[in-house]
């Protein structure tokens, strides 16, 4: 029954709403042709036929003949003047309303199709970042809107897969703290027990103090990702990156040192300024830092800079080394992604360094830029926003 009535009453779908919209516009321009065309008709056929003609004086056969002759010739070359007229006529009109008929379906079809280029440019502004958004489309319940409807479904389909997933790597990650804590204090028991401690033992003991120290690195990073990707930014302030960055070298003096690495940092301004949380921001800076100190070679140099253009502040880090993969460089901002083993190596990080940076700038509306140094090594640049200074 439902269906017989769908059938007996159809809606309001977009085709035939173009069915009506162009009928009745070509209906109204052959309308316009027809009348035109009459009224240029009209106006031409009154033809006058001289009067006092001197042949009508004289009414003999000859004389009717005569003139009988010289109405079929006037008459007819009135039909073909008129046929001419018509035919021009007729031709400049059909011109014009083709040209005006195209003007008009052209505006008309561009009515009609605007719901679709909104949703086209509001779904592609949509990313992983705002699923928040909604295209809600109004309008009656044709076709468009039921793809706007689907759309919408989708994005919030998506949007509750992206924050359980989220919420299940924060959660699992601070619930694997207590366990961690807890292995910590058993081996902190073993060795501490009277009488005297195998050395076997006590060199296990470390070395899953050190493993123990990398799992709990890792759940840091799980922490700092997801926190980012939830986009908790509570403690929002104006901070300089110039002074992060300084920050960040200061506290990797000793281990610059060690590795007898150059630095050059004398483009470190105090203008490049941006709006976020302090934290993130921090720990931002202090992952490339790391990243630069780790991956490179000793007796290196770093080169690092904070610059600000426009409505961007940037933050410049370069190092040396061998020539990289430009292609393959797009997968550190991935988690868990490396370039091979003699660059990043198996005991330093947990490949989320670069990912947590991305997700950070992407966060405060930035972005994060992996570029190969054509003489060997990286560049990584991050660009936020530019904020103005405080007063």
């Amino acid at each position: 029954m439902k269906n017989l009535r769908r059938l007996a009453l159809p809606g309001r779908t977009v085709r035939l709403r173009f069915t009506a919209l162009y009928g009745a516009l070509f209906l109204l321009s052959g309308v316009g042709l027809l009348t035109v065309a009459n009224l240029v008709t009209l106006g031409s056929s009154t033809v006058s036929v001289p009067a006092g003609n001197p042949s009508l004086q004289r009414p003999t056969l000859a004389a009717a003949q005569e003139l009988i002759g010289l109405l079929q010739v006037r008459l007819s070359e009135m039909q073909t003047l008129q046929s001419r007229q018509l035919l021009i006529s007729s031709v400049v009109a059909l011109a014009v309303m083709a040209v005006v008929s195209v003007v008009l379906g052209r505006v008309v079809a561009g009515r009609v199709l605007r719901p679709l280029r909104t949703i086209t440019a509001a779904t592609r502004r949509i990313s992983a970042d705002n699923l928040h958004e909604r295209l809600a489309v109004p309008g009656p319940a044709d076709e468009v809107k039921d793809l706007a409807d689907t759309v919408d479904g989708l994005l919030e389909r998506l949007e509750g897969s992206f924050a359980a997933q989220r919420r299940f790597v924060a959660d699992a990650s601070h619930e694997l703290r207590t366990p961690l804590a807890t292995m910590r204090a058993s081996l902190d028991v073993a060795v501490a027990k009277p009488g005297p401690v195998p050395a076997q033992t006590i060199a296990l003991a470390d070395r899953l103090r050190t493993e123990l120290d990398r799992v709990d690195q890792l759940l840091d990073g799980f922490l700092m990702l997801a926190r980012t990707q939830h986009g908790a930014l509570s403690d929002r302030a104006t901070i300089s990156l110039g002074r992060v960055v300084s920050a960040a070298l200061e506290a990797r003096a000793a281990d610059i040192t060690d590795k007898g690495l150059t630095v050059h940092d004398g483009d470190v301004h105090d203008s490049a300024w941006t709006r976020g949380s302090r934290t993130l921001l921090s720990r931002m800076v202090d992952n490339v830092i790391d990243n630069a100190i780790t991956h490179n070679h000793d007796g290196g140099w770093i080169r690092v800079a904070t610059t600000a253009d426009g409505t961007t502040a940037r933050v410049i880090v370069e190092t040396g080394g061998q020539v990289l993969d430009q292609e393959q460089l797009a997968r550190l901002a991935q988690p868990f992604q490396r370039l091979g083993a003699d660059r990043t190596g198996s005991d330093h990080g947990s490949g989320l360094g670069l990912s947590i940076v991305s997700a950070v700038a992407t966060a405060h509306g930035g972005n994060l830029d992996l570029r190969a140094r054509p003489e060997g090594g990286l560049r990584v640049a991050v660009s936020l926003p530019l904020a103005g200074g405080p007063a």
